[in-house]
């Protein structure tokens, strides 16, 4: 039976587009298909977003070819000040003091996602846009998959279908792969601030009792993340720009002067929402798609760009022994290994979203009693800021097989 692709992406954002560059060296036929046009991705309000870069996720870019045409767009974060409002505690990691140029950087999705699509065209890599997935089954050696375009329907075969399209994702719907959800009762208020005094490529992390506020550098601004009750954040968005801000340095103060908005407010409610499997019959699911987590620590993005180096180096380990890269065993082997990270960061933030949510004194205490040891005990710090930087994973070592 005729075969079309050895791998076809379903989805051409961040993950998918990551992917497609890392096996687009190998002899590995791929395909990406995408649903939105790229004037359509490009203009989604989802594009304003920040996205916190660790410090190892940079790396894994940098590998992929990709960090040398984003890192003039993002700005450096190269301390990290963590913080209880109300509280004695608090802690501050340095790149300085762990020996790196910074601890992590923050860049827009849309520019990322520009960066990374450019490159995905340059590269030549096969595009099919607009093209919805309406169906897909399995075989012994093939994924069957049915597109709907704009103005007629494509049926296509690959030896694996990789689901990198997003928290919708219709891959997980038509494989029929369930979800476990927590949700927070909160909501997230993203928006961009200017302050008085210069942040000097400082992040803060603060904590309260409605949830975290981070302030991230961003150019000469600050990337705001406001979690906040789900009802406190429609006030929030329905109060004037004044109110809002006034509500904003009552939670964080004026350890950077006024604040005055340069942007916008949005708001997204907030859960943690995990498939309960990463794989079917020669396909495999990875990024958004498997895990949706609380930006408490900004770990989304970055866990998402493990599960993409990840397969791409297993991917590419199968071929180059001329074994069957959508066979059972090698996806089943795929979601063992990612299953550990997965639970280290979702039980991490989940843990944290529940301790500094909890007003009960003797939680108070106790994590403020953590946060003042964490800044005097160096080796307990150390390990907070290896964790802070993505370095508490295995790094892949895909850039060896890359063209430099």
């Amino acid at each position: 039976m005729k075969q079309d692709y050895d791998v076809l992406i379903v989805g051409g954002g961040l993950a998918g587009n990551c992917l497609a560059l890392a096996l687009q060296n190998s002899a590995l036929k791929i395909a990406i298909a995408e649903a939105n046009t790229q004037e359509q991705l490009h203009h989604s309000p989802a594009g304003d977003r920040a996205l916190a870069l660790a410090n190892g996720t940079v790396r894994m870019l940098d590998a992929l070819g990709i960090w040398s045409h984003a890192k003039a767009l993002a700005t450096p974060i190269k301390t990290i000040h963590i913080s209880d409002q109300g509280h004695f505690g608090k802690t501050r990691l340095s790149a300085e003091k762990e020996g790196v140029a910074a601890l992590g950087y923050v860049i827009t999705a849309r520019d990322l996602e520009t960066v990374v699509a450019q490159l995905v065209e340059q590269a030549g890599i096969e595009q099919i846009c607009p093209a919805r997935v309406i169906g897909i089954a399995s075989d012994e050696q093939h994924a069957h998959v049915s597109l709907k375009l704009l103005d007629a329907s494509l049926n296509i075969s690959a030896r694996l279908v990789v689901g990198a399209d997003g928290g919708q994702s219709t891959v997980r719907r038509l494989l029929e792969i369930d979800q476990a959800v927590t949700e927070y009762q909160q909501a997230a208020i993203v928006t961009t601030i200017k302050t008085e005094l210069a942040h000097n490529n400082v992040a803060y992390e603060r904590f309260t009792s409605s949830g975290p506020l981070a302030l991230l550098p961003f150019k000469q601004d600050y990337a705001v993340v406001w979690t906040r009750t789900a009802e406190d954040a429609e006030q929030l968005l329905m109060d004037s720009d004044d109110e809002f801000l006034e509500s904003l340095q009552a939670c964080f103060g004026y350890k950077l002067g006024r604040f005055s908005l340069t942007a916008p407010r949005r708001s997204f409610p907030l859960s943690l929402i995990r498939a309960t499997s990463m794989y079917s019959e020669r396909v495999v699911i990875i990024g958004n798609a498997v895990h949706q987590l609380h930006p408490v620590a900004g770990q989304g993005f970055n866990l998402g760009l493990r599960d993409v180096v990840q397969l791409a180096e297993m991917l590419l380990n199968e071929a180059q022994k001329g074994g069957d890269i959508g066979a059972q065993a090698l996806l089943e082997q795929y979601a063992q290994q990612r299953q550990k990270d997965h639970d280290t960061v979702v039980n991490f933030t989940d843990s944290v979203v529940k301790l500094f949510s909890n007003q009960w004194l003797s939680l108070a205490v106790a994590r403020n009693s953590g946060l003042a040891l964490l800044d005097i005990i160096p080796g307990a710090k150390k390990q907070l800021a290896r964790y802070a930087m993505g370095l508490n994973s295995r790094m892949p070592h895909i850039g060896s097989r890359r063209r430099v």
